[in-house]
């Protein structure tokens, strides 16, 4: 079979990025964060003091922007902002919710949606986001829709930001993902839904090696 395309998509939180990485590194497939894609449009806005809620505004600056995918010797996915890397910039806590009112805009998806296409067609591919096998990915092999309770993912989420040292209190970062789980299954521009042929995967109850297992186990069954 050809290209390879296994979609995986989620609420925040779940785990998708950090699984589909180690998925595609265990695979030899490439791998596609398309939610740090759309995290260096919302680094743009907030740098240029926009306010997201202003579509118009936010829209317009899209015609000064450069984005850029790239990958280190090591593999890793590096986002590159009109030439400067800010792969680390855009996990900032800031930058989330800029990048939630930003990715709900149609303009700023029809502006991604080609790229992220474009990325897929180069060969085997793992690509995680909110709705890459309903809209970006929509024939793609495998679909998994990955999940997790919002307790469960404000837990991880705590300790990725303890690591990093910008620790935030578990009651802010769960009110904080309930919002967002709101904002992506309401907006009106592809809202986070499972696909009807998505094999959905809940990882409450399980490590990172157990949910990396499972998805293995799903993908060995399902790409022929």
């Amino acid at each position: 079979m050809e290209h390879i395309s296994i979609a995986i998509d989620g609420p925040s939180g779940a785990g998708k990025s950090t699984l589909a990485k180690a998925l595609a590194a265990k695979l030899n497939f490439l791998y596609v964060d398309t939610g740090a894609i759309y995290r260096t449009i919302a680094l743009y806005v907030s740098h240029r003091e926009i306010d997201p809620g202003q579509e118009k505004e936010v829209l317009d600056l899209l015609l000064d922007i450069h984005v850029e995918l790239r990958y280190s010797s090591d593999g890793l996915q590096h986002m590159f902002l009109n030439g400067e890397d800010v792969t680390g910039e855009i996990r900032l806590p800031e930058v989330s919710k800029y990048a939630s009112a930003v990715s709900a805009y149609p303009g700023v998806r029809a502006f991604l949606l080609q790229m992220q296409r474009d990325l897929a067609g180069k060969g085997n591919v793992v690509m995680d986001g909110r709705d890459i096998g309903t809209v970006v990915l929509p024939d793609a092999d495998v679909k998994i829709f990955l999940t997790a309770s919002p307790e469960a993912r404000a837990r991880r989420r705590c300790a990725e930001l303890e690591q990093r040292g910008t620790p935030e209190p578990f009651e802010q970062v769960l009110s904080e993902i309930q919002q967002r789980d709101w904002d992506d299954i309401h907006r009106e521009t592809a809202p986070l839904r499972k696909a009807e042929d998505a094999i959905e995967v809940d990882t409450t109850s399980l490590d990172f090696n157990g949910s990396l297992r499972m998805l293995m186990k799903v993908i060995e069954e399902n790409v022929v």
